[in-house]
């Protein structure tokens, strides 16, 4: 009975429409729609790669193989599987060409192929000709098609002639799209395509060079891929072999998307928390104007249970309102958008309406709604029949019964729980909660010292009417301070802490390298051209260090004999081959943290040293048994110490170093790392590419410059993301305004009878607004300094620095928003003549 007379007056109640409600409706729907476009977007990606795995990886399946061919039998075992084979190699060099008497030098990410290359799609080229056609033999020489970006920085034409190593091509046209590219990764340098068979005579492809190969399969119809990656895997066991199938053809793009989408998902609950006070503050003054029905319907005979119901059903079906406008929006706007946002993808996006990320947003919707709004609602239940006043909720306690609490807490835990197993990421969801709860709290205790110091200041303020006016209106609760402060203070929290994030990034990779870093990286070196490549260097006097080493790349296959996954995890350093190297000395900027090194004529079995930090990552220990595979062939050396590897100088540091007689015989090349004055650098290259031509130069500059344009292309997707909470935070500013309108349009009555002009009442309303919005933008940039710097210690593992230029604009941006939005909520009240406002009033 009680719920269905709350059903009825719930009824009754909504027949006033949304009034008051406009801003709960935005909040939630804003939020709402940010969740529900990036998961859609999500989403359309995930099917993308899906549909298109084959077409992405240029075959059904790959084996991939690290600095190494397959063997006859393994391409044997091939032929057999699939009914088409091609062979690509991929690796770096340098492009060299002579133009205008001027030698022009560019690093490039090469790919050579075979005849049957590709399996899947076809290249865009530009002039639009057969690839068979562009990779043949013109004016003796072999073809060759590059990125337009490669052609312009050269400043090549059609026709002209290139070097790569010792052999020379012609560029026969530009290359607009790459087929495979998606699956390719990310590489230094723009690409250059030509076969594998022209390269014969460059001197690139040469014993223990850097580079891999990727055999790429086309498989019978109805082939099952997944019992042929475990048949491939045991066939191919212990040969350092990488699988990938049309399932996945772009595993590394898969994985960033889902990671950074899921990041995403987070600012976008930052965002709907934002909302959450919006709603709550719409709820509560929408309480404040129902006091007296409340306490004539208690006087009726109404309990506080049913109460309760009556306005809980009426905040449910507004919050299902908010909910699926939100939906919709957040539905459609990919939709609407889709060929905007597919000409930025490097992936196929098939878009279209899925209903697994609206049901996310919609759970996470719901459960903002249910936090924000219980506690108001609860308030209800301290109105009496007796009360029949303005203020009853304004007097009524803070803190609801224990039942309330029960609920709030649980509703959180949910909140919380659900945020990490949709994104997939616990700690990055604890830390984003902790941080909402954290700058809540403090944006609170800000609120009420605001308040409680502008109520003590007020009084020295004699002589400044305006101050004093401003001073004494903060310090009034039914201002709305806390509302300004919390929903505008925690908009600009997370704004700041995506500024600070971001700026802290770019200074570690580009901002604190140039003093420490080398100028090149220098690969490919051959054992017979150390001694020439270091006299060369030594006798430069812009040359301040150089250092080198063997370089090998490793899987590392088992631990104990078990596979290492099943030991270490899913931890970075398995995922894929890293540098091996060997010594007969530790290197001079490492100090061993654990065990000791080998003896300098140590010929027993293999030992290893493994990098400090990595090692206790994975919980390996002294004594462990390491089977690392190297070109094909099986290592197994025992962990006998461990050092420190710093890898934020951009130096050289590998997390495997071996004793010598360990890696003997195994080809491999060398690298270098030359340190020089940074207007030495091109002379540097000159001399080194003309003497060795199939060695590959790396500037460090070039490369911090194109991570660097990656991460601004991340930066401005979280700063869309953040700009959403900044937006909620605004609207919640435009309520908390609008709300408070009557009371400044008596306050300004009251003031110009006692004589004030407007110029000084609208400089008093300013005032207030400038006043509040530096204390949001204040408390903002004090959370967003310590939630930039948790994620860059903890979660990045790199020196944190404030980015003052974006602290500064935090600040001013909360000032110029209450000042905006408190002037455009002023002008009524100043306008309305005080007869008229205070005949009306009791």
């Amino acid at each position: 009975m009680s719920l269905r007379l709350a059903g009825r007056l719930a009824r009754r109640e909504l027949r006033g429409g949304l009034r008051g409600f406009r801003v709960f409706l935005a909040c939630l729907a804003l939020g709402v729609a940010a969740i529900a476009a990036v998961g859609s977007v999500r989403h359309a990606i995930q099917a993308g790669l899906a549909e298109e795995g084959a077409a992405l990886l240029g075959g059904d399946a790959q084996l991939e193989f690290t600095y190494r061919f397959a063997t006859n039998d393994e391409r044997a075992w091939m032929d057999q599987t699939g009914t088409a084979v091609s062979e690509v190699v991929d690796f770096r060099s340098m492009a060299v060409a002579d133009q205008d008497a001027e030698t022009q030098r560019a690093l490039t990410q090469v790919k050579s192929v075979d005849d049957t290359y590709p399996l899947l799609g076809s290249p865009v080229l530009e002039p639009a000709l057969p690839l068979s056609a562009a990779l043949g033999t013109h004016q003796g020489l072999p073809g060759a098609v590059m990125d337009p970006s490669l052609i312009d920085r050269l400043g090549l034409s059609v026709g002209d002639r290139f070097a790569l190593g010792a052999q020379e091509f012609i560029l026969t046209a530009a290359l607009i799209h790459e087929p495979d590219g998606a699956a390719d990764g990310f590489g230094l340098g723009p690409r250059t395509l030509v076969r594998t068979e022209d390269l014969q005579a460059s001197g690139l492809l040469a014993p223990g060079t850097l580079f891999s190969t990727k055999y790429r399969l086309a498989l019978p119809s109805g082939t099952d891929l997944q019992d042929l990656a475990v048949e491939a895997r045991q066939n191919f066991e212990g040969t350092g072999m990488r699988w990938t199938d049309a399932r996945n053809g772009a595993p590394g793009i898969a994985e960033f998307v889902g990671r950074l989408s899921a990041f995403l998902v987070l600012v976008g609950l930052s965002g709907l928390a934002v909302g959450g006070i919006g709603v709550s503050a719409a709820v509560r003054a929408y309480l404040s104007q129902k006091t007296e029905t409340i306490a004539m319907l208690r006087t009726l005979g109404a309990d506080k249970a049913t109460i309760f119901q009556t306005y809980m059903i009426q905040v449910g079906v507004l919050s299902g309102i908010g909910i699926l406008l939100g939906l919709a929006l957040g539905g459609l706007l990919p939709l609407l958008l889709a060929p905007l946002i597919e000409a930025r993808l490097p992936v196929p996006a098939v878009f279209s309406f899925y209903p697994a990320p609206l049901a996310e947003a919609a759970l996470y919707g719901l459960l903002t709604a249910f936090l924000f709004t219980l506690w108001p609602l609860a308030r209800t239940e301290d109105v009496r029949a007796a009360t029949l006043f303005r203020d009853a909720l304004t007097s009524a306690h803070a803190v609801p019964r224990g039942v309330f609490l029960i609920a709030t807490g649980s509703g959180l835990a949910l909140l919380i729980a659900s945020a990490a197993w949709f994104s997939g990421s616990a700690r990055l969801t604890f830390w984003t909660a902790g941080g909402l709860v954290g700058a809540l709290l403090l944006l609170s205790a800000a609120a009420y010292a605001v308040r409680r110091l502008a109520r003590l200041s007020a009084p020295s303020a004699r002589g400044r009417p305006a101050l004093r006016w401003a001073l004494s209106a903060i310090s009034d609760p039914r201002e709305g301070a806390a509302s300004v402060v919390l929903s505008l203070g925690l908009g600009l929290s997370v704004l700041a802490a995506v500024g600070q994030i971001d700026g802290t990034l770019r200074n570690a990779i580009s901002g604190n390298l140039p003093d420490v870093a080398p100028s090149y990286f220098f690969v490919d070196i051959q054992k017979d051209q150390m001694p020439g490549f270091s006299d060369r260097l030594t006798t430069n006097p812009a040359v301040s260090r150089i250092e080198s080493a063997p370089m090998l790349r490793g899987i590392i296959t088992q631990i104990n004999g078990k596979p290492a996954r099943e030991v270490a995890g899913d931890h970075w350093v398995l995922d894929g081959d890293r540098g091996v190297t060997y010594s007969v000395r530790p290197p001079e900027n490492a100090r061993i943290t654990s065990g000791e090194w080998w003896a300098d004529d140590y010929t027993g079995t293999p030992q290893v040293s493994f990098a400090a930090e990595e090692a206790e990552e994975m919980g390996l220990k002294l004594g462990d048994q390491l089977t690392v595979n190297i070109l094909g062939r099986d290592i197994t050396a025992e962990l006998t110490s461990t050092r420190e590897v710093d890898f934020s100088n951009a130096g050289m540091g590998f997390i495997m170093s071996m004793n010598p007689s360990a890696l003997a015989g195994a080809p491999h090349s060398f690298i270098a790392t030359v340190y020089a004055e940074e207007q030495a650098e091109t002379a540097i290259l000159r001399d080194l590419a003309g003497k060795f031509p199939n060695i590959t130069a790396i500037r460090v500059r070039d490369a911090i410059d194109r991570v660097s344009g990656l991460l601004a292309g991340i930066a401005a997707a979280t700063s869309y993301g953040a700009g959403i909470s900044l937006l909620t935070g605004f609207l919640v500013l435009i309520g908390a305004a609008a709300a408070g309108e009557p009371a400044r349009r008596y306050e300004a009555a009251i003031l110009k009878t006692l004589g004030a002009d407007r110029r000084r009442i609208l400089f008093s309303f300013a005032l207030r607004a400038a006043l509040l919005g530096a204390a949001a933008g204040g408390v903002a940039l004090l959370t967003g300094i310590l939630g930039g710097w948790a994620v860059a210690t903890y979660i990045f593992d790199t020196k944190f620095s404030v980015i003052w230029p974006s602290a500064i604009g935090i600040v001013l941006a909360g000032i110029i928003v209450t000042l905006g939005a408190g002037l455009i909520f002023a002008l009524r009240p100043l306008a309305v003549r005080p007869a008229r406002i205070l005949r009306a009033s009791d």
